[in-house]
């Protein structure tokens, strides 16, 4: 039977979703939706990873613009409950009546504003829930205010929330520093699919590519990355960049693409735009750089590199250096340094460090403890935790 809705924009047969085991949990996921980048693919890949553990998914979207209609997990149903506003307390009644009538068992919140939404429902439908921090909360952005009124509505919500999930040590660490939440928190670190062929070869090209894949906004360090090319370019290192992604805003675009232009690097970037395909533009690249200033969990694209045997230099900001080892699997500098980050591109292209070696160390380090079977087993034992009868003890 198919499941139906007035909210509903994509539904399957519960038949064509692989299930082991018991298919008697429902979690129903309740996400943005207004991008897809790094949190959107983590909740893409539990769909898909999910069902395989005993839990079937679905997904409600307060903002569905890009979500529902990127998402790979073609089976799972999406349901439209939009938010008009902050305040807008109105998907509360439909995530309810989702909760009835597809009885579901769980509530997986994912932001500050599907966590409200979800605490309130949970109330209401007697349900537990759960919340996923893909990021630090607080230092999000760049706008303070923002930043402030986001955390105050995340943490007056979190009260009733069953458990926490961090995608990070460091963002675990973050929240046990609230005693209210210690006993409710578990660390599950992002993960993504291991490639059935991983490039480690050693690299013979005369020149060296780089790249950065992101949705650019002013705390990815973008600028950062453009003032390092300038000294490669200085320093005759022969490099050039792959950028990929959309920008958060015209202003900030036309920004970057001045600065570019004073730089004088203009010509040595090639600029994408968004792509759903990120390991066919990690093929193109020798390096995934990562210049980040702060607001990192666990960043999937780092993970995507290393699966795909594509050393990383990264800024050394919140959970990065507990998926890159300093050195092994890439390089890691210091966050909002031009001459930093440049120095360690040069080593690799200078040739003082085995990319070879590195490539193969991220490989493995990848597929032992960063796949998306990992992250979806974490997942799973959390939620065998809040649910009773499902096997785990509290």
């Amino acid at each position: 039977m198919v499941v139906t809705s007035p909210y509903i924009l994509q539904a399957v047969a519960p038949s064509q979703t692989p299930v082991v085991g018991s298919i008697g949990r429902r979690v129903l996921h309740v996400v943005n939706g207004e991008h897809y980048s790094g949190a959107e693919r983590v909740q893409d890949l539990l769909s898909a990873r999910l069902p395989q553990l005993g839990f079937r998914v679905a997904f409600a979207c307060v903002k569905p613009k890009r979500f529902p209609h990127l998402l790979k997990s073609s089976h799972t149903p999406v349901y439209a409950t939009e938010m008009k506003s902050r305040w807008d307390l109105r998907p509360v009644r439909q995530l309810v009546k989702l909760v009835r009538s597809g009885q579901f068992d769980l509530l997986h919140a994912h932001t500050p504003r599907t966590a409200l939404l979800a605490a309130i429902a949970s109330c209401i439908a007697r349900v537990p829930w759960v919340y996923h921090v893909h990021s630090p909360t607080a230092r999000d952005s760049t706008c303070r205010w923002q930043n402030r009124f986001n955390a105050l509505v995340e943490h007056a919500s979190l009260g009733n929330a069953a458990a926490l999930i961090a995608v990070s040590q460091t963002l675990g660490d973050r929240l046990c520093r609230w005693r209210r939440y210690r006993d409710r928190v578990f660390v599950v670190p992002n993960g993504v699919p291991c490639q059935a062929r991983s490039r480690v070869e050693i690299r013979c090209s005369d020149h060296w590519t780089l790249g950065t894949i992101a949705l650019f906004r002013p705390r990815k360090g973008l600028e950062v990355l453009l003032e390092s090319l300038a000294i490669l370019a200085m320093k005759e290192v022969p490099v050039r960049l792959r950028a990929v992604g959309d920008f958060e805003t015209p202003e900030y675009r036309n920004r970057i693409l001045a600065l570019a232009e004073a730089l004088g690097v203009s010509k040595r970037i090639e600029w994408t735009g968004f792509t759903r395909d990120v390991n066919r533009q990690l093929a193109l690249m020798d390096v995934l750089v990562l210049p980040s200033l702060f607001g990192e969990g666990l960043p999937m694209v780092v993970l995507e590199a290393m699966a795909a045997g594509v050393p990383v230099v990264a800024a050394r900001v919140e959970g990065v250096p507990e998926a890159v080892r300093d050195g092994q699997d890439g390089l890691l500098v210091e966050p909002g340094s031009p001459s930093a980050m440049a120095g360690a591109i040069t080593r690799l292209a200078g040739g003082e460090l085995d990319y070879g070696a590195m490539s193969s160390n991220a490989v493995r380090r990848h597929a032992r403890y960063f796949s998306d079977e990992v992250m979806a087993a974490g997942v799973a034992k959390v939620y065998r935790r809040v649910l009773p009868g499902t096997g785990e003890a509290p």
